[in-house]
């Protein structure tokens, strides 16, 4: 086997949870193959570059093995070569969130705000 569909074989490497899913990625341009958007049926091929957003991570991959099947997640680590570059923490930026339902933010919050923000931080 040389090739096989691109929505199977994100199902198949456990890149995505369902078929299904790795579909809706494809169609929604959060997949790439060799750098140009890719639809479910795209052939994948040894030695292709696939790009995929899952989960709010992109996740850049090369092809080292084609498989049709759902394999048991160590032979499936096999299949690909992990590409993706490491996110260390310093990199992340902090999200200022608050609960749903506190209502307005206080004099206090806001200028809490402003100082993880760097605006007007002492």
């Amino acid at each position: 086997m040389e090739s096989t569909r691109l929505d199977r074989w994100l199902w198949s490497v456990r890149l995505t949870k369902t078929r299904a899913d790795a579909a809706a990625a494809c169609r929604g341009g959060h997949v790439r193959v060799n750098d140009k958007p890719a639809k479910p049926a795209t052939p994948v091929r040894v030695g292709d570059t696939v790009r995929a957003r899952v989960h709010d991570t992109t996740r850049i991959v090369e092809v080292a093995r084609v498989i049709e099947k759902r394999v048991g997640a160590p032979e499936a680590v096999r299949c690909y070569i992990d590409n993706t570059p490491v996110v260390t923490p310093e990199t992340t930026i902090p999200v200022a969130r608050r609960d749903r339902g506190a209502g307005r933010p206080t004099k206090r919050d806001r200028r809490l705000l402003d100082q993880l923000k760097m605006f007007g931080g002492p």
